[in-house]
């Protein structure tokens, strides 16, 4: 499975508007956000990097005024965090990465009309710019101003729905969005989830549960073979493994100077 996702993060980030290849890595940048959780670089399963190499994937990033930062599974490509590592990048962390497969899938029920104190409403898929502009506001209260709600935000998530892949959030009383998620489109069998958010208000009626399992179940009807994500806490793992989410392997990032 290491594999599997290494060879997705590959495609993934060469759907970046401005990716580029540098000595066995793919670096995905895109110039509308300086963001370093949307620039960074993952390297090709199994390469073996010189210090040549590396080098020229951190020149690439300093000429854009970047941070140079891999995200990458190691067991992937062994030989690249002893590379990193006499080049002096240094562990920014290390995450462990969860799988669902269509056996292990669990769909929630989604009772009532969503509001604090109640349960969840159906979850939809993002139709207007207003659909698009209150699912990005949400996720930037929900990550507590971690990066703020923009343009750019909205249209990166049209982008995700309008290339394979999906967006899918619970609408809250009176219009707006009370949580979301989304997740790449598939790529060697597999997609990535992220970005699953509630906002404060709405938190404990399942929010999250719900989406994450309508983006699962929407990515294996599309054919993939299993959906991947990252947890941010012991809370979110119980979410995800309720929905039928098991621990795979580990990703590990990493930041040079």
């Amino acid at each position: 499975m290491d594999i599997d996702v290494q060879s997705f993060a590959v495609i993934n980030l060469r759907r970046r508007p401005a990716a580029t290849e540098v000595g066995g890595f793919v670096a995905g940048f895109d110039p509308a956000t300086t963001s370093p959780y949307i620039n960074y670089a993952t390297p090709l399963p199994g390469a073996r990097p010189t210090s040549r190499d590396v080098a020229a994937l951190v020149e690439a990033f300093r000429e854009r005024g970047l941070t140079p930062r891999l995200e990458f599974a190691p067991d992937g490509a062994p030989a690249v965090e002893p590379a990193l590592r006499r080049a002096g990048f240094t562990t920014e962390a290390v995450h462990e990465y969860l799988v669902c497969t269509p056996a292990t899938l669990t769909v929630p029920p989604l009772p009532g009309t969503v509001r604090p104190g109640t349960a969840a409403s159906p979850v939809e898929a993002p139709r207007t710019d207003e659909d698009y502009a209150s699912i990005d506001a949400a996720l930037s209260e929900a990550f507590a101003g971690e990066f703020a709600a923009s343009e750019e935000g909205a249209a990166r998530l049209r982008r995700i729905e309008e290339g394979g892949g999906a967006v899918r959030f619970v609408r809250a009383p009176g219009g707006g969005c009370a949580g979301a998620a989304s997740c790449s489109a598939p790529a060697v069998g597999t997609a990535e989830l992220a970005g699953v958010g509630t906002r404060p208000a709405f938190r404990g009626q399942g929010i999250a549960a719900a989406v994450t399992a309508a983006l699962s179940e929407t990515m294996f009807a599309r054919g993939a073979r299993s959906v991947w994500l990252e947890y941010g806490g012991e809370g979110s793992r119980r979410v995800y493994e309720r929905v039928g989410y098991r621990p795979h392997g580990t990703r590990l990032y990493m930041t040079g100077g």
